[in-house]
């Protein structure tokens, strides 16, 4: 399969163990010093977490409404917080009125990423 640059491959895995694991994976892009990929949000939840991957997107649980921007903001916040960089690193490219969400963030690695989905 040709690669190219700054595209890896859906079942490309970045676990510990350094196998590959069942299912889909991250579908993650790296453009301009950003990593780019799915994120599926879970708005009204019971807390917020980040639940693991499905169909290549990142699957996060928030506690806050869809409403006026809330969740967005949350889902940023939550971003920031968990890969260690700050909330101005982190933005949402599409899909900031719908569940199906494209984020991009500065300063990661494709590594720390695909750890999200692990825990």
């Amino acid at each position: 399969m040709p690669l190219h640059p700054g595209v890896l491959p859906k079942f490309w895995s970045f676990g510990i163990a350094g196998g590959l694991l069942h299912g889909y994976m991250l579908a993650l892009t790296e453009k301009d010093g950003e990593l780019i990929f799915s994120v599926r949000v879970k708005p009204r939840s019971s807390r917020d977490a980040i639940e693991g991957e499905r169909e290549g997107a990142l699957v996060i649980r928030l506690t806050a409404p869809p409403v006026e921007g809330e969740a967005n903001n949350a889902l940023l916040r939550l971003l920031a917080a968990r890969l260690h960089t700050p909330k101005s690193a982190v933005r949402i490219l599409s899909g900031e009125r719908g569940r199906l969400k494209r984020v991009a963030v500065r300063g990661v690695t494709a590594v720390e990423v695909q750890r999200l989905a692990e825990k």
